[in-house]
C-alpha cells in the first residue's frame, strides 16, 4: 500500500479570499506523477471546474529539515484540471494557492468570520496514491491577529500528532474519503445532542442569538425516525450539521458523516421567540431531514455508476428520481410522522409540490428518468424557459414516491409499504455499497413483495403521465382537489381566500417602475400576446400598474381584450392581450378520515 500523503491547509489571507495548500508526496515507484482536482462534487451534478480557482502552483524536491538546497521541478499543465510532474520517484512538495469566494455549499468561501472549504476545491489528487492515507494539518496565518480565535470543525477523524506545529490534525483512509468531509475554520456557535447513542453537532457560522436548543429538540425525532427506518447496522455514530448563515441563500449538500447547509439567518428561531413554527423554519427542518436521509440514500445506497464515479467529467444515470425524489418524499413526511408539523400542514406542502408540477408544461415533454440523465445540463443549468421544457426529478420524484407507497399498500392489503422497500435497498445494496441497477425498484418489488409496479413506473417515470393521486390518496383518508389560484404568489394548498378571475400566464417581479417579466408560461395569454422575458410591463389599458393593481384591473376587464403597455430593450410597445379565465392548476387536499391518515403516518 502506498505511503501517506500529507496536506497542510493554511488560512492565509481572508481579505483576498485565499488559502494555501502544501502537499508532501513521499518517495514512490513512478518517474512521473499526475496531479488533478475534481471538476464536480458528488451530490451536485454539474461540472464546476474547481481547478480554475488555483492561482499558482509549484513543485520542489530535495529539501532538508531547514528547507535548504530546494530544487524546483518543472510542472506541465495537461488540461484544465490536470498537471504532470517529472519526479523520478523522489519525494516532493506541491505548493499552491486557491481563490475562495463562492458562497455556496459546493465550493470554497472565505470572509472575516470563517473559511468554508470542500475537499474537491482544495486537495489535489495524485495518481498512484488514490488509495493512500491522507493526513491533514490545518493552520492559521500567525501574522493575522484577527483570526487567532478561529477554530476548525469537520467530521473527518482526528489524528494524534504531537510533533506537528499546527493546531488541528485529521486523517482519512483514501482520497475519496478525504474529499467527503467539508471543513469549517472560523467563529461558530455549536450545540450537541444525542439520539439513541449517535452524537449530533449543530454548527452555525458566526455568533448568533439563534435558539439552538429548540432546533435540536425539533431535529431529535427527525433523526430518530431515519435511524429507526434503516435500522442495523448503524451507518454512523456521529454526525455534523454544518450551516453557513447568510442574509439570503439556500442549499444543502450531503456527505457520509455531515452535511453542509446554506440558510438565511433570520429565517431561524431566535432565543425568546414564540414556539410557533414559521414556514421558513419548517423548510429548514425539512432541509436537515433531506440531507440526513442522504446518509443512507445516496451516500451508501447509490447508482452503480456512482460507486466510484469519474470526477473529471459527467457521470450519467437515470436514477436520480429514486435518490432525490424518494428523499424529497421522506424529508417532509418525516416531519408529519414525528409530530413536528400537523397532518394538514404536511398535505399543504405536498399540494404545493403538485401545484408546481401542474404549472410546469415541461412535465409533459421530459420524463423523470430523462430529467435524471440530463441533470448536468438541463436541470443544473436552467434558464427562464425551464418550466416549459423540463421536469424536476426532485419534485416529480417525490410525488412518484408517494404514489408508489400508496400503490404498494393497496396491492398488498396494507402489508407492504415504501418503508419496507427502503429497508430492502439498504440491506441489499447500501450496507456493502454495491450500487443499484436501473431496474432496482421494479425488481425488488417483484422479487420480495410479488407486486408488479412496472406499469406504474412506465407511465410516471419512463413516460410523462401524471401520478393519479385522486385514485390513490383515498387509501390515506384524503381527497385530492384542484382549484384556481388566489394570487400571483399562490403556491397551492388549502385556502379560504377568493380566487382570481383572469390569468396573465407570466411570473412578474417589481421593477423600479412597473413589473419585470421573469417567466412566461406556455399555452397562456401572455405567450399568445407576444410578451417576452425581461419585458417591463408599465400599464394595463392606460393605467400604470404594480402587482396588486395589475391583477385587480385584469380581473375587472370589461372586454375580451385589453392593452398591455411595456418596455422592451428601450422600446415602448403596446400589445393586445386576450382576457383568459384563470385555469385550475393549484392542488389541495382535504382530510376525509383522520383515523386513516393517522394510521398511514404511523407507518
Amino acid at each position: 500500500m502506498p505511503s501517506a500523503l500529507h496536506y497542510t491547509l493554511t488560512i492565509e489571507n481572508w481579505r483576498a479570499h485565499q488559502f494555501t495548500v502544501t502537499l508532501d508526496i513521499p518517495e514512490h515507484s513512478k518517474n512521473t506523477l499526475e496531479l488533478s482536482l475534481p471538476s464536480w462534487i458528488p451530490g451536485s451534478y454539474m461540472v464546476r471546474d474547481f481547478a480554475k480557482s488555483i492561482i499558482d502552483i509549484n513543485v520542489t524536491t530535495g529539501a532538508n529539515s531547514k528547507n535548504e538546497h530546494l530544487t524546483m521541478l518543472p510542472i506541465v499543465k495537461l488540461d484544465k484540471q490536470t498537471w504532470r510532474v517529472e519526479t523520478q520517484g523522489k519525494p516532493c512538495t506541491i505548493r499552491y494557492s486557491v481563490y475562495a469566494n463562492d458562497l455556496s455549499i459546493r465550493s470554497a468561501f472565505m470572509n472575516d468570520q470563517y473559511a468554508f472549504i470542500n475537499g474537491t476545491s482544495a486537495f489535489l489528487n495524485v495518481s498512484e496514491f488514490e488509495n493512500a492515507r491522507c493526513e491533514l494539518d490545518i493552520k492559521l496565518n500567525e501574522n493575522d491577529p484577527e483570526i487567532t480565535d478561529w477554530k476548525a470543525y469537520t467530521s473527518m477523524p482526528t489524528r494524534a500528532d504531537s510533533a506537528s506545529s499546527s493546531k488541528w490534525h485529521f486523517v482519512a483512509q483514501s482520497y475519496d474519503e478525504f474529499i467527503d468531509h467539508p471543513i469549517y475554520v472560523g467563529i461558530a456557535d455549536t450545540h450537541c445532542f444525542d439520539v439513541d447513542g449517535v452524537s449530533f453537532t449543530l454548527l452555525f457560522s458566526g455568533n448568533n442569538n439563534i435558539d439552538y436548543e429548540r432546533i435540536a429538540k425539533d431535529l431529535t425525532p427527525i433523526c430518530k425516525h431515519h435511524l429507526d427506518l434503516f435500522g442495523a447496522p448503524r451507518a454512523i455514530d456521529n454526525y455534523l450539521f454544518m450551516t453557513l448563515l447568510a442574509d439570503n441563500g439556500f442549499g444543502g449538500l450531503e456527505h457520509k458523516y455531515s452535511t453542509a447547509l446554506l440558510y438565511p439567518r433570520f429565517d431561524l428561531p431566535l432565543v425568546g421567540e414564540s414556539g410557533k413554527k414559521t414556514d421558513s423554519y419548517i423548510t429548514f427542518l425539512s432541509l436537515c431531514s433531506h440531507e440526513f436521509f442522504h446518509t443512507w440514500h445516496v451516500k451508501r445506497i447509490k447508482p452503480s455508476v456512482m460507486v466510484k464515479p469519474d470526477l473529471s467529467q459527467e457521470t450519467y444515470t437515470n436514477q436520480l428520481w429514486i435518490y432525490e425524489g424518494f428523499t424529497s418524499f421522506y424529508d417532509d413526511v418525516t416531519l408529519a410522522r414525528t409530530g413536528v408539523i400537523e397532518p394538514q400542514k404536511y398535505l399543504d406542502i405536498v399540494a404545493q409540490n403538485v401545484s408546481r408540477l401542474l404549472q410546469n408544461a415541461g412535465r409533459l415533454k421530459q420524463t423523470a428518468a430523462e430529467s435524471s440523465f440530463d441533470a448536468w445540463t438541463k436541470f443544473y443549468k436552467q434558464d427562464a424557459s425551464a418550466t416549459n421544457n423540463i421536469v424536476s426529478y426532485y419534485t416529480k420524484g417525490g410525488i412518484i414516491a408517494l404514489g408508489l407507497d400508496l400503490l404498494l399498500r393497496r396491492e398488498s392489503d396494507n402489508k407492504v409499504s415504501l418503508d419496507m422497500l427502503m429497508q430492502l435497498l439498504w440491506q441489499n445494496y447500501g450496507i456493502e455499497e454495491k450500487g443499484t441497477p436501473d431496474n432496482v425498484i421494479q425488481d425488488l418489488c417483484k422479487t420480495h413483495f410479488d407486486i408488479d409496479v412496472s406499469a406504474y413506473l412506465d407511465q410516471v417515470v419512463y413516460g410523462t403521465d401524471d401520478v393519479e393521486l385522486a385514485s390513490l390518496v383515498s387509501e390515506m383518508g384524503v381527497d385530492f382537489h384542484i382549484r384556481t389560484r388566489v394570487s400571483s404568489d399562490d403556491k397551492g394548498g388549502l385556502t379560504s381566500q377568493p380566487a382570481i378571475i383572469n390569468q396573465l400566464g407570466a411570473t412578474l417581479k417589481p421593477a423600479s417602475f412597473g413589473l419585470t417579466v421573469v417567466q412566461v408560461f406556455e399555452g397562456l395569454a401572455a405567450m399568445d400576446a407576444g410578451i417576452l422575458l425581461n419585458d417591463v410591463i408599465i400599464a394595463l389599458d392606460g393605467h400604470v400598474v404594480n402587482a396588486q393593481k395589475f391583477q385587480r384591473l385584469l380581473d375587472n376587464a370589461q372586454s375580451s381584450t385589453v392593452e398591455i403597455t411595456l418596455i422592451r430593450d428601450g422600446r415602448l410597445l403596446t400589445l393586445p392581450l386576450n382576457v383568459v379565465k384563470a385555469r385550475t392548476d393549484m392542488a389541495f387536499f382535504t382530510i376525509t378520515d383522520q383515523q386513516k391518515l393517522s394510521k398511514w403516518l404511523a407507518r
